[in-house]
């Protein structure tokens, strides 16, 4: 009688694959995409306390908005100065004491907030919220990178991101419930409480439960552990593990662009603190109504997020999509601009808003982020690309590219956060026409660059041959230049 095991020849490698597979996603989807659904709701939640009477309690009443959005933009200054330096250092350090760690000390920040009681005070709060959640973000998606395929990673990344959207409809069911309770503190702080104490129950959990890197983690036997390293190197063999390739850090900042990117945050930054306020000025009732109104457009857009992200992973591209799911949320900020008297309607566009910036914020995310040029092409066209983890060819590259194209996308969540003041309210034309502009220009941008990577791609077809998909492609030295590494279009 043949006794199979783990290791047999016997058993079969794809369920095997399977198997693993499914035992990451059981692990790890859970505990990151609930943290991201808290960091989320911890950056966001301002729209809703806006509502619940904080600038009259913390800021004077500030009936120009002025100083709202500066407390609101305060989070993205830090976000974006840290973004680069913690993900690179993150590469040292056991990612489940990394993130756990990080968790927990944004989530004493968010806390904290509900005990202010000044401008200065509610500033210094969100300044070291972003601290600590840029040390969160960028990680967790560099994080994913060491255990998911390009074809898995993509959805993996949707399902994570998703939960941005998620956590807006859930922060406007809390908001609506703590509007209907009678307590001994304001709203707004019981709202900060609320939202910030799982988030160090969860960081704490993370530190316990959430996997070391493959090669290392205990959570997987020696047997998985080695699968989990093949996968994957099957395709790409690159610097691997607790070290950093300084070359490919300055190689990194060289392939800068974020033009895409930079307009979806201002688009997404805008959304997530101004919403409640837009939905409250279409005058559809209560201000518990408007609170209740924001959950719908989030709900669609993340059931369309999963859905395009997951048809993206299956046919294997991604700038078709970009385009659409931009345009059409340029559509939704063009009907906001030019409707200004059907309710209906406009309340209407804020679910193409929603749905067209998340899923496009979640396919850029598993997309790429390079200046290219190619003197063969030069008569042609300049060619930008833009590249975010499987683009960016080795996981130096990644821990420095993913982060500088996350802090260029968050210059465009401070602009997003100053585009709303009170004064120029209900119609808001600066603020919807700029976002629709950079949306519509985030369109024309994800068609070049998905021409362009076709471009470069049947140019080394054409140079080096078709490559087989399983051969491993050494990208420890030239990253994504290796001569048989191909660009997702």
């Amino acid at each position: 009688m043949t006794i199979l095991t783990e290791d047999s020849p016997l058993l079969d490698p794809d369920n095997k694959e399977k198997r693993l597979l499914r035992k990451l996603d059981r692990r790890i989807l859970p505990l990151t995409c609930l943290l991201y659904l808290f960091a989320y709701l911890d950056r966001s939640n301002l729209g809703n306390a806006r509502l619940q009477g904080l600038p009259d309690d913390t800021l004077g009443g500030d009936p120009t908005g002025v100083m709202f959005d500066y407390v609101n933009s305060a989070f993205y200054v830090t976000y974006i100065i840290f973004q680069v330096p913690w993900t690179v250092l993150s590469k040292y350090y056991s990612p489940r004491l990394w993130i756990g760690y990080s968790a927990i000390l944004w989530g004493l920040c968010s806390t904290s907030m509900s005990t202010a009681n000044s401008f200065s005070e509610l500033i210094v709060a969100r300044l070291m919220l972003g601290v600590f959640e840029a040390a969160f973000g960028p990680s967790v998606v560099l994080y994913f990178s060491f255990y998911y395929t390009k074809k898995e990673y993509g959805t993996r990344v949707a399902y994570w991101f998703g939960f941005a959207a998620v956590a807006g409809a859930f922060g406007g069911l809390l908001a609506y419930g703590i509007h209907h309770t009678e307590g001994f503190i304001a709203h707004w702080r019981l709202l900060f409480i609320l939202e910030g104490f799982p988030t160090i129950l969860l960081g704490i959990i993370c530190i316990f439960l959430l996997p070391d890197r493959p090669e290392s983690t205990e959570f997987l036997t020696p047997a998985e552990r080695k699968l989990a390293v093949a996968r994957i190197n099957r395709g790409t063999s690159s610097d691997f593990g607790a070290v950093v390739n300084y070359k490919h850090v300055v190689a990194a900042f060289v392939y800068m662009a974020g033009v895409i990117y930079f307009g979806l945050n201002c688009a997404l930054g805008s959304l997530s603190a101004f919403l409640p306020t837009i939905i409250s000025t279409m005058g559809f009732g209560s201000v518990a109504l408007a609170q209740l109104m924001v959950v719908p457009p989030y709900a669609a857009a993340g059931t369309f997020l999963v859905i395009i992200s997951y048809t993206s992973d299956k046919v294997r591209i991604r700038g078709p999509f970009i385009v659409a799911s931009c345009a059409f949320g340029g559509l939704g900020y063009l009907i906001l601009l030019g409707v200004t008297h059907n309710q209906y309607v406009r309340y209407f566009a804020t679910f193409c808003v929603a749905v067209g910036t998340y899923t496009s914020i979640g396919l850029v995310l598993a997309w790429c982020k390079r200046d290219f040029y190619d003197a063969r092409l030069a008569a042609k066209l300049t060619q930008m690309h833009h590249e975010v983890t499987h683009n960016l060819g080795s996981e130096t590259k990644r821990a420095t590219g993913m982060p500088l194209f996350g802090a260029i996308g968050q210059c465009g969540s401070i602009l997003g956060s100053h585009l709303y003041p009170l004064t120029e309210g209900p119609a808001y034309t600066r603020g919807f026409g700029i976002s629709a502009a950079l949306l519509i220009l985030g369109a024309v941008c994800a068609l070049i660059l998905s021409l362009s990577y076709r471009a470069e791609n049947r140019l080394r077809d054409a140079q080096y041959g078709v490559p087989n998909p399983d051969e491993t492609v050494d990208t420890s030295e030239f990253a994504d230049k290796a001569p048989s590494f191909r660009y997702v279009p």
